[in-house]
């Protein structure tokens, strides 16, 4: 492991200080970020979307729980697959309890394209009471950028089109992609009113936000870490199949 260099109390107070100067300056950017979201226009969900969870059929709006926002976490899960997605699980690791958000008129969701029946078996295998919804038949993933299959719907991904995907390497054209979508429930009317893709979804992870206070930091990238019951075991040691 390397650490860091070894000073004097006084030379280390003086490099925090200087780095402290450096998170102000990003808090405070944040903080003009976080007011410009908050003031961006919404569109409104015309789509009758059906989704299929624990109670049966139900549309976006039972998806709220009678509260007026929603927080949608477009979950990879191919209906192909026998296991969610390892990166995915991992940020779902991190979501604390429910209660604190509902208490500010607040749900979070999944959702995923496969069958009910598969994600309520991952569901109880990792231990998460989160409500989670499958959109299969459905073109939500489609309408939300968060799947991309050029014979239902132009290729986009993190609001850029196919050609500019394609110059990077790190997106794919097919498939699955993961998302945070925000949703306003306001007089019998849904309204879409923010997105973010890639990147924008480590908001949800406390993990790499603790690492990163650290001399180490994130060792592991991403798409690297296990599901959180194969720690220690061959699987924790190599990429993980999702068959």
């Amino acid at each position: 492991m390397v650490l860091p260099q070894v000073v004097s109390r006084e030379e280390w107070l003086a490099a925090r200080l200087k780095l402290l100067a450096q998170e102000k300056e990003v808090m405070r950017a944040q903080d003009a970020v976080t007011a410009r979201r908050a003031e961006l226009p919404m569109v409104r969900v015309d789509k009758d979307y059906v989704f299929e969870g624990p109670t049966g059929k139900v549309n976006l709006v039972d998806l709220f729980e009678g509260r007026h926002q929603l927080l949608v976490y477009h979950f990879m899960f191919h209906p192909g697959w026998e296991n969610g997605c390892p990166s995915c699980s991992f940020t779902i690791d991190s979501v604390g309890r429910l209660e604190h958000l509902h208490a500010e008129d607040t749900t979070l969701v999944l959702v995923s394209r496969a069958p009910l029946a598969k994600l309520e078996r991952f569901r109880a295998r990792m231990e998460w009471t989160i409500p989670w919804y499958s959109s299969a038949g459905t073109g939500f993933n489609y309408d939300f950028h968060v799947t991309n299959d050029e014979s239902v719907a132009p290729v986009e991904y993190n609001y850029k089109d196919k050609a500019t995907l394609a110059r990077d390497a790190a997106y794919r054209l097919h498939g699955d992609g993961q998302g945070l979508s925000v949703f306003v429930h306001e007089d019998d009317a849904v309204f879409h009113t923010y997105s973010t893709y890639g990147r924008g979804t480590e908001v949800m992870m406390s993990t790499y936000h603790y690492l990163d206070l650290t001399p180490r930091g994130r060792r592991r990238y991403v798409n690297e870490i296990p599901y959180h019951d194969t720690y220690g075991s061959e699987a924790d040691h190599s990429h993980h199949a999702h068959h």
